[in-house]
C-alpha cells in the first residue's frame, strides 16, 4: 500500500510542473528582448486546458496495478490479477495524469491599436481582466501572454 501512495505522489508532483500561467516565467525566457504590443481587451471567456498524457501516469499505474495484483492468491491467480492489475491501475493512471495536468484558463480577445484581432489562451493569472481593458501582449519565444498595460509617464523633455 506504500508503493501505491508513493507512485500517486510522484504523479502528482510531476503533474504540477507545467503551466500555462502569465505570472510564470520560463527560465529559458529570462533575460530575452520581448515583441510587445498595446491592444485592448475584447473579451474574457473561461476555459480549459486539457491535461496531458506522457505516458508516465499510464506506466506507474500499471507497475503499482501489476504487483498489488500480483500478491493475491497462489502464482497462477497472482500472475493474472498482477496482468489484470496492470491494465487498470494503466488506465486509471492515465486519467489521474490527465486531470492533474488540465488547469483553469482564460481566453482573452484584444483588438490592436492597427484594428486587428488576436485570441489569447492562458491560465489563469493573479490579474483580471474585463472588456475595454488596456493590455499589452508580451511575446517572448514565439509564446505570447496578456498582462494588463502599466500607466503611461510623461518622459520630461532635455532644454
Amino acid at each position: 500500500m506504500k508503493k501505491i501512495i508513493a507512485a500517486f505522489t510522484i504523479l502528482g508532483v510531476l503533474a504540477g510542473c507545467s503551466t500555462t500561467s502569465p505570472d510564470v516565467i520560463q527560465r529559458g525566457d529570462a533575460q530575452r528582448l520581448s515583441q510587445v504590443q498595446d491592444a485592448t481587451v475584447l473579451s474574457v471567456r473561461a476555459v480549459t486546458v486539457d491535461g496531458s498524457q506522457s505516458g508516465i501516469g499510464g506506466v506507474t499505474g500499471a507497475v503499482v496495478g501489476g504487483v498489488a495484483g500480483s500478491q493475491v492468491g497462489g502464482h497462477t491467480t497472482g500472475a493474472v490479477v498482477g496482468v489484470l492489475g496492470a491494465v487498470a491501475g494503466a488506465l486509471a493512471g492515465n486519467a489521474i495524469e490527465r486531470m492533474g495536468t488540465s488547469e483553469d484558463a482564460v481566453e482573452v480577445l484584444v483588438q490592436l491599436r492597427n484594428g486587428e484581432r488576436r485570441a489569447i489562451v492562458q491560465a489563469k493569472g493573479k490579474e483580471t481582466l474585463a472588456a475595454g481593458d488596456p493590455v499589452i501582449l508580451v511575446t517572448t519565444g514565439g509564446k505570447t501572454r496578456v498582462t494588463r498595460a502599466p500607466a503611461v509617464m510623461s518622459i520630461p523633455s532635455r532644454s
